[in-house]
């Protein structure tokens, strides 16, 4: 009696992995690499993207203007740093000294005048502006840890692309591509880790589906039955062999001990954790990092710095949207969830962290670090009620880091008032270049054997100087 086909899906849903499909958005498998003890070689060059996400003010943070008048240039003062000539705002006395770690781009621009979130975002994370493929659809423009994702597989467990909490406050903050891998497919969009109500600065934060077995020993006891049923009825099927080694793979992803101990903040010392600080920005950068170790190739990190309840109360906080009474948002310069007097001490305290642990543990010549906002600020503040500053897409800044970026440099100026790039302009679409090209990714070929024209992923060059 010829026993039934057994489908793709059967076999990986017998084994408990059916969820582990190419369909699952994030899930690459790539192969896995030892040394000769056994022990996982450790990732090629990696990035942590730190998005900031409403966009800060570049003139009360990284280029301020202290001879600017009072309506421009704030009320932060501009301290000295440990690199001569390169002033941060008064809220940052802990960058201030790791200034000769990063490079600060001050020229950045968009190229098109984008003045809202969901398109700014958009260009800054695809490198294109929004278009309308069909009435009311964006287009489908991959977002560059996508891009990543595609050309640069884990090697060692099944996520290449992860994003620290997907969205905080309206949805106007969720840029249209975000979770779908855009042209290139689900496989390739980012694995979400953590939300609002779920972050690694909770006591009780949970692990991202994949990782959380409930019973790892039926999980055993299925792989067992899957083995049955593969050698009675697979063993003639051309598929077999290639199925059962996706399974494995799948299987050995989710009970490898690094990929679930990367969430398990417990096991970095207290000390070092209340360095990066106790909220949830630093504590996602401490998983970012702890992540990059595990083989992750691209996390993007929201710099949502906590709820309104740790800053007094106000409204639901996506932290850096700081428009001042002009939407009711309270003073920008407050102590209020969207005050720089809340969110400043912290961005400088898990910033910081994040690039002094990176150096110490010898991981900074192969993580790049970026830190960005989709757009900077207008220069000249409102004062209808309180305090605060509108978009403004001509002017903003921008901190990288890493992988031979030049340590306290400063690329690109602003003019007298930080209105518009003064030199050295840098769109985003050089910034994906600069990416890609320290991780050593093609920049055009997005469209190859596909048989489909596809526009290029970044029409940008690579910065070069920001390299020593």
């Amino acid at each position: 009696m010829k026993l039934p086909k057994t489908s793709r899906r059967r076999v990986l849903q017998a084994g408990g992995v059916g969820m582990l499909n190419l369909a699952v958005p994030g899930l690459v498998l790539g192969k896995d690499k030892f040394d000769p003890s056994g022990k996982a070689v450790a990732s090629k060059k990696c990035c942590i993207f730190l998005l900031l996400c409403g966009g800060p003010s570049h003139l009360d943070t990284w280029d301020l203007k202290p001879d600017a008048p009072s309506e421009v240039r704030g009320p932060y003062k501009a301290i000295s740093t440990k690199v001569p000539g390169m002033q941060l705002s008064e809220l940052h006395p802990l960058l201030a000294k790791v200034t000769d770690q990063f490079c600060l781009i001050r020229s950045m621009t968009h190229p098109a005048s984008i003045a809202n979130h969901f398109d700014a975002m958009h260009n800054l994370l695809s490198g294109h502006v929004v278009e309308r493929v069909r009435e009311g659809e964006p287009d489908s423009m991959p977002y560059i840890g996508s891009v990543v994702a595609k050309n640069l597989a884990n090697d060692r467990n099944l996520i290449s692309n992860a994003w620290l909490i997907k969205c905080v406050g309206p949805p106007v903050f969720c840029a249209p591509n975000i979770s779908s891998g855009g042209y290139l497919g689900s496989a390739y969009a980012p694995v979400f880790i953590g939300s609002a109500d779920n972050h690694p600065a909770m006591p009780k934060f949970k692990l991202p589906e994949i990782y959380d077995m409930a019973d790892p020993a039926r999980l055993q006891e299925r792989r067992q039955l899957l083995d049955v049923l593969e050698s009675n009825r697979l063993g003639a099927d051309p598929l077999a062999k290639d199925w059962g080694e996706l399974r494995e793979l799948a299987y050995d992803a989710m009970t490898r001990p690094e990929g679930r101990k990367a969430f398990d903040l417990n096991q970095e010392p207290l000390i070092l954790r209340e360095r990066y600080g106790m909220h949830p920005l630093g504590q996602n950068l401490l998983l970012a990092r702890r992540m990059v170790e595990a083989g992750v190739r691209f996390v993007t990190v929201n710099g949502w710095v906590g709820p309104a309840s740790e800053a007094g109360g106000g409204p639901p906080s996506s932290s850096w949207d700081m428009h001042g009474g002009n939407m009711g948002m309270g003073d920008a310069f407050g102590t209020g969830s969207y005050g720089m007097n809340f969110c400043l001490p912290r961005l400088d305290q898990a910033l910081s962290a994040l690039l002094t642990d990176l150096k110490d543990r010898g991981m900074l010549d192969d993580t790049l670090v970026v830190a960005v906002g989709e757009f900077g600020r207008t220069p000249i503040i409102l004062t209808q009620g309180p305090p605060g500053r509108q978009h403004w897409p001509q002017c903003f800044s921008a901190i990288v880091a890493g992988c031979g970026i030049r340590g306290g440099a400063i690329y690109g100026e602003s003019d007298k008032t930080g209105a518009a790039p003064k030199s050295h302009p840098v769109t985003p679409q050089d910034l994906h270049a600069t990416v890609l090209h320290v991780l050593g990714v093609p920049l055009n070929d997005l469209g190859k054997n596909t048989g489909i024209i596809r526009p290029p992923f970044s029409t940008g060059k690579p910065v070069m100087g920001l390299f020593g």
